[in-house]
Parts: structure tokens; C-alpha cells; sequence
């Protein structure tokens, strides 16, 4: 029974973990639909490597993150919203030159770009320590992890989860771009880069505000 709750617990959490709208989903969702399928999934892909660390760091050494945490909050909020500012940007770049020349053509050669963009956007993301801190006090409340064994299937079921919701959502958005119209994907892109400026903004803000909670 421990074990079972263990790894229905570990999928749910993971999966909860990358379905809010931010700036990871919107990237995975801007690389499927200018590039392909595998590209969306490698986003996807880091982003669930990245929580099975992050959380098995928490479980692991609470007190010490947390620290950290406190330490760089402002660094980190600052390099956040300098990185949506830029994909922001390229965002309405690229809106603008498929209004004039229609769907971009697919690449012929995998990019490591995805996996480099998503691994700064999550480290870069105090919204994200937090979540995993709650996560951690979930489970450490509870005493669903026993050791170091528990811990490490907690977080491999965790990375499971986000995969399982990262592998949904490119396959659909795969699946079903051809039917947007080249003129509508501009303008989709233009409110993802929207929503980039506010995301960004709001990181700025909260390093002028510190009770604002963070964003995810």
C-alpha cells in the first residue's frame, strides 16, 4: 500500500507541477509549432528531467535549498525576466515574418536549442522552488518517504507525471496545427509574447515587492 500511494502520489504531483500556463508550456508549445513533434517533446522531456532532480534535492536537503533559495531569489527573479523579455521578442519577430511568408518550413536537423531555453527558463524560476518546497513538506508531513530509496521513486514517478502531461500536450498540439491558418499562428504568437512581457514584469515587480507571491 506505502508503495502504491508512493507512486500514484509521485505521478499526480508531477503532473499538477507542469500543467499551469507559463513559460515552459509556452515555449513547448511555440517549438512544436514552428518546429515539429520531437522538438516540443525535448522541451518537455528537460523540463521532467529537471523536476525529478529538483525534487529529489528537496526531499533530500530541505534546509539547505531553502537557503539558497533565500540567497539568490533576486538574481534568479532578474535573469527570469530577462529571459521571457527575449523569447518574448523572438516571439513577435517570428509573428511578423510569417504574416508576410506564411507557415514557417520545418527543420531538417534537431536543434539542442529546446533543451538549453527550457533548462534556463526552470532554473531561473523561483515559482518553481517554491512548488517543490511544498511538495516536499507534503510528503515529509505525510512520511510517505522512509529513505533515500523512497525518495528516489517518489522523484522518477514526479518525472513521470510531467512527462506523461508534456507528451499530451505536443501530441496535440502536433496533431491538430495544420488546421490553424498562418494568420491566426501569428497571433497566437503574439499572446504567448503578451503573455511572456507580463510574466516578465511580474518577476521585475517582485523584486520591488517581495510579498508578491511568485508566479509559476
Amino acid at each position: 500500500m506505502h508503495l502504491f500511494t508512493l507512486i500514484s502520489v509521485g505521478v499526480i504531483v508531477g503532473f499538477v507541477a507542469a500543467i499551469p500556463l507559463g513559460p515552459i508550456n509556452i515555449y513547448v508549445v511555440t517549438n512544436t509549432l514552428k518546429r515539429d513533434f520531437l522538438h516540443g517533446l525535448l522541451g518537455g522531456a528537460t523540463a521532467a528531467v529537471l523536476d525529478v532532480f529538483f525534487c529529489l534535492a528537496f526531499l533530500m536537503s530541505l534546509k539547505r535549498i531553502v537557503d539558497l533559495i533565500a540567497r539568490y531569489s533576486s538574481v534568479m527573479k532578474a535573469l527570469a525576466a530577462f529571459l521571457l523579455t527575449a523569447i518574448g521578442v523572438r516571439l513577435l519577430i517570428q509573428a511578423k515574418n510569417y504574416a508576410s511568408s506564411g507557415w514557417p518550413d520545418r527543420p531538417t536537423k534537431i536543434s539542442p536549442r529546446p533543451i538549453m531555453a527550457v533548462f534556463l527558463l526552470y532554473i531561473s524560476n523561483p515559482a518553481l522552488y517554491g512548488f517543490w518546497l511544498a511538495a516536499a513538506g507534503l510528503v515529509a508531513t505525510h512520511r510517505w518517504v522512509a529513505g533515500a530509496a523512497d525518495a528516489w521513486l517518489f522523484s522518477l514517478t514526479v518525472g513521470l507525471g510531467s512527462l506523461l502531461w508534456y507528451f499530451l500536450l505536443v501530441r496535440y498540439v502536433s496533431r491538430h496545427h495544420r488546421q490553424i491558418r498562418p494568420e491566426v499562428f501569428r497571433k497566437i504568437l503574439i499572446a504567448l509574447a503578451v503573455v511572456l512581457f507580463l510574466l516578465a514584469a511580474y518577476s521585475l515587480a517582485s523584486l520591488f515587492f517581495p510579498s508578491l507571491p511568485a508566479a509559476i
